[in-house]
C-alpha cells in the first residue's frame, strides 16, 4: 500500500473514532457504522489483491469519511447549514429553499462519484479485455443495482423495526420518493466521473 493510501486510510479511521465521542443516537449510529466497517475491511481487501489507483482509492476513503459523519447525525440531522452560516454566513437551506436535511442526497451522488473510477479499474482487472467504455458502463450498471439493492435493505428494516426506530434509520423525511431519489443521484454521480474514468482505463 503507498503512503497516499496509509494516509487516507488513516485519516478515515480518526475520523470514525471521533464521530464515536459522546455519540448522540447510539443504536441507530452502530447500524449505520457497520456498513463504514465492512467498507473499510473490504478496501483493505481488495486493494491488496487488485490495487487500486490512488485517487481511486483515496476517493473512497473520502466517501466513507464523510458517512462516518452523516451516521452520527442519522443523516436527517446533520447540522450542515449551521455549519455553513458559522463558516461563511450563507445558508444553503435559505438559498435553496429546502425544508429538509439534504446531507443524505449528498452521500448517495458521491456514492456514485467515488466507487465509479474503482469500480471500472477491477473491472478491468477481472477482464483485461475490456475497453474504457465497456469498464466504464459495468461499474456504472454495479453502482445501480448495488444502490437498488441497498434500498431493499432499507425497506427490510423499515419492516423489521418500529415505525419511529425506522425512520430514524432510514431518514425519509416524509418523502415518498426517497428511494426513488437516492437510486438516480446515485447513477448521475457514477455517470459524470466518465471523463476521469475513461482516462484512467486506457
Amino acid at each position: 500500500m503507498s503512503a497516499t493510501k496509509k494516509a487516507a486510510f488513516f485519516a478515515v479511521l480518526a475520523v470514525f473514532i471521533a464521530t464515536w465521542i459522546k455519540p448522540m443516537w447510539p443504536l441507530e449510529q452502530a447500524l449505520h457504522s457497520s456498513l463504514t466497517i465492512i467498507g473499510l475491511a473490504a478496501l483493505g481487501w481488495v486493494d491488496r489483491r487488485w490495487p487500486l489507483g490512488n485517487g481511486a482509492f483515496v476517493a473512497i476513503c473520502g466517501f466513507i469519511a464523510l458517512h462516518s459523519i452523516g451516521a452520527r447525525w442519522l443523516y436527517s440531522n446533520v447540522p450542515y447549514d449551521l455549519w455553513a452560516q458559522a463558516l461563511t454566513g450563507w445558508s444553503p437551506d435559505a438559498a435553496f429553499g429546502w425544508q429538509r436535511n439534504h446531507f443524505d442526497r449528498l452521500i448517495h451522488v458521491l456514492y456514485g462519484l467515488c466507487f465509479t473510477p474503482a469500480l471500472a479499474q477491477l473491472a478491468r482487472h477481472g477482464w483485461p479485455a475490456l475497453r474504457g467504455g465497456q469498464a466504464f458502463s459495468l461499474a456504472v450498471m454495479v453502482i445501480m443495482c448495488s444502490s437498488l439493492v441497498y434500498e431493499w435493505f432499507e425497506w427490510g428494516i423499515a419492516l423489521l423495526l418500529s415505525p419511529d426506530a425506522a425512520e430514524a434509520y432510514n431518514g425519509q423525511q416524509g418523502d415518498i420518493w426517497d428511494a426513488h431519489a437516492d437510486m438516480l443521484l446515485a447513477t448521475l454521480g457514477s455517470l459524470l466521473t466518465w471523463p476521469l474514468t475513461r482516462k484512467s482505463t486506457r
